[in-house]
């Protein structure tokens, strides 16, 4: 009996024992080197992807269903303001304009009744009336029967043939490439400093060694609710015609310069399936894990945003691929 009642305690000794090494094992402290963390000057900027937009687009059309008897453009024809695009069937423009020349001459004559006391103020008055009713409609009529180009800018669609039954969808398109135009989205927290009339650069991959310059147009008044951004109309001069709507391009906006945190870019984790980021620091000898968010990227290195990430902060720049939040460190900086 006494040698069975040896056996357990033994038994219950070596069990405590197995739970206090497992115990240490938990605590077993992690190596890691640190940094102290210290805000520096940088030269904000701001880079945004976008695509080119003609500054005008217009679809060319005409109130008057008929036949198109002339189209004297093609597709990529640069035209003038007030150029000659196409011509519908006259008839209807030429039938109103004989009508205004026979109420001209009417109008004429009343006048001169009028004057001599022949012919009512009433009477006068009608007459008048649809002589400059008639002239509005001849006026109309004419823009829609002798179409004519808008504004300066290239055809950049042509969706009938000469002799074509206008359907009433667009005839053709004409674009303004003399200076472009670029939507780009910005995060919230710039608002204070984006300005309309700042100047930004727009980069093509087309011509890698140039850059063009732009300016702020018109700063949106909204925020996207769902993106935390608002938008930015860019204007970019295009006389020479190097850049085209519908290129990709980057904008870059300088805001000058600004003290912030930057660091390693290979330190901050990112959480598995997601676009989460985090780092770890170094609270009181035990790792603290904490989210943030990343700003301005300068080649190997990249600016962490948290309410945590202050001057002074020890910040661990290896080792942080093993560590959980909470696990005792071993810092090694020597």
């Amino acid at each position: 009996m006494k040698k069975v009642l040896y056996v357990l305690v033994v038994a219950l000794a070596c069990t405590a024992c197995g739970k206090q090494t497992a115990t240490e094992e938990q605590e077993k402290a992690q190596v890691v080197k640190t940094m102290v963390l210290q805000a520096r000057p940088i030269e904000r900027v701001i880079k945004v992807s976008t695509n080119l937009q003609g500054y005008q687009t217009v679809n060319v059309s005409t109130s008057i269903m008929g036949k198109i008897v002339e189209l004297y453009v093609e597709v990529g024809d640069k035209m003038r303001k007030g150029d000659s695009l196409m011509m519908m069937d006259p008839t209807q423009y030429n039938t109103n304009a004989i009508a205004l020349a026979n109420l001209e001459v009417e109008m004429t004559r009343m006048e001169a009744l009028l004057q001599s006391g022949s012919v009512s103020k009433q009477s006068y008055d009608q007459m008048k009336s649809s002589y400059e009713q008639t002239k509005e409609q001849v006026a109309y009529l004419k823009r829609n029967t002798y179409v004519t180009a808008p504004f300066n800018g290239v055809i950049s669609a042509r969706n009938y043939e000469q002799g074509e039954l206008n359907s009433g969808a667009p005839i053709l398109v004409i674009t303004e490439t003399d200076r472009l135009k670029a939507l780009i989205a910005i995060p919230e927290t710039y608002i204070p400093k984006v300005k309309e009339g700042m100047s930004l650069t727009v980069k093509s991959e087309v011509y890698p060694d140039r850059e063009f310059p732009a300016t702020i147009e018109v700063v949106y008044p909204t925020v996207d609710a769902s993106t935390h951004t608002f938008q930015c109309k860019v204007v970019i001069p295009n006389k020479n015609h190097l850049l085209r709507p519908g290129m990709y391009v980057t904008t870059t906006l300088g805001l000058g310069k600004e003290n912030t945190i930057v660091v390693p870019y290979q330190t901050v984790e990112k959480l598995v399936g997601a676009n989460d980021r985090y780092v770890f620091l170094n609270k009181d000898g035990r790792a603290q894990r904490v989210a943030v968010k990343l700003g301005q990227r300068f080649d190997e290195e990249v600016e962490v945003i948290a309410p945590e990430i202050v001057d002074g902060a020890e910040y661990v720049i290896y080792g942080q691929h093993r560590l959980v939040d909470g696990v005792l460190l071993d810092v090694k900086n020597n």
